[in-house]
């Protein structure tokens, strides 16, 4: 058997596929003539797949892709060929559940808006200084102070795509005490978490009646701008958007325009349509929308988690097993 890499690795991750290949030949090709001239006899490939590469290929039964989304990476001879396709999912679950309860914390106690204040040199409590309690009488009444922080135990997270990530979500989430829903079109229930997922069918249900609102899908036919107008409209006018899934699930214009409008309280963004996001966009200057760069995965951890990945999935090449991260190429994941 071969596996051919594709672009090449450098040598320090090339001894280790080498070792958990054995005794499968793995060739590093250098360049895409070399690759092409490789593909015709190999059993496997880790790397970039491309048509020409594909056309090329005559045993082909494993491609690893080298990342988890497969929207850049799916194409139709690839999904039509007979090649197991497996990914890079699961890598970045808990960091990325990490950044999620940062938006969610950062809404309900308006970090965010303290951290703009802070600018300023101004001290302003949301819900303003009038009816603040005082070492006098005590906090003997709720004040709008009060009303202007939420307790996350009251409050319900829902969760689009309830997969690796969306799973971490509910976990963490659940730990505050949160009330917890979730859509997914496989998945039913969590380990540790006692609540249920709901078929897609439900996500009106799910919008109607979660004050945080998180995706956590990937992009697939499906769910390409799921979240347009009417999505927004069935949020509660106090409720959030928080996306770390996918840029292409949510439209833009229609996110800037139920902001503007009020029709939802804010959103978190991690990714987006276009990216870097455009200088002009309007949500750049809006208070209630938070803005990272596409750094939700960002860890000390997922080189390794990305090697380990593929080295388990090597090895159960060569056994003959089935892969660890096997995705179904005609839904996208």
């Amino acid at each position: 058997m071969k596996l051919l890499v594709f672009p090449p690795v450098e040598p320090e991750r090339l001894l280790r596929i080498v070792d958990a290949a054995a005794p499968m030949l793995v060739v590093n090709a250098p360049d895409e003539e070399t690759a092409i001239e490789q593909i015709v006899d190999a059993d496997a490939f880790f790397g970039k797949i491309t048509p020409e590469l594909l056309e090329r290929a005559g045993q082909l039964r494993w491609v690893q892709s080298p990342t988890a989304s497969l929207e850049h990476y799916l194409f139709d001879a690839l999904i039509e060929h007979p090649c197991v396709l497996s990914n890079m999912r699961g890598l970045f679950s808990d960091v990325i559940a990490d950044h999620v309860m940062g938006f969610v914390l950062c809404f309900a106690r308006n970090l965010h808006l303290y951290r703009d204040q802070q600018h300023d040199h101004r001290w302003a409590p949301i819900g303003g200084e009038v009816g603040r309690s005082d070492f006098v009488a005590g906090p003997a009444f709720v004040s709008p102070i009060d009303r202007s922080h939420l307790h996350l135990s009251d409050c319900t997270l829902g969760v689009v795509g309830v997969g690796n990530i969306g799973a971490e979500i509910w976990r963490r989430a659940a730990a505050f005490g949160m009330r917890i829903l979730g859509v997914d079109p496989r998945c039913r229930e969590v380990s540790e978490v006692l609540a249920d997922v709901w078929p897609p069918d439900r996500l009106l249900d799910l919008l109607r009646e979660s004050d945080f609102v998180v995706i956590a899908a990937p992009h697939t036919p499906e769910t390409y701008k799921l979240f347009r107008r009417d999505k927004f409209h069935a949020m509660k006018s106090t409720a959030y958007l928080i996306n770390i899934g996918r840029g292409a699930i949510v439209d833009l214009a229609d996110l800037v325009g139920a902001l503007q409008s009020g029709r939802i309280a804010g959103a978190a963004l991690d990714v987006f349509e276009t990216e870097p996001l455009p200088a002009d966009s309007p949500l750049w200057s809006m208070p209630n929308v938070i803005i990272t760069p596409h750094v939700a995965a960002a860890s000390i951890h997922i080189a390794e988690r990305h090697l380990q990945t593929l080295l388990d999935n090597i090895r159960r090449f060569v056994a003959g097993k089935d892969l660890a991260t096997q995705v179904n190429k005609r839904d996208w994941y």
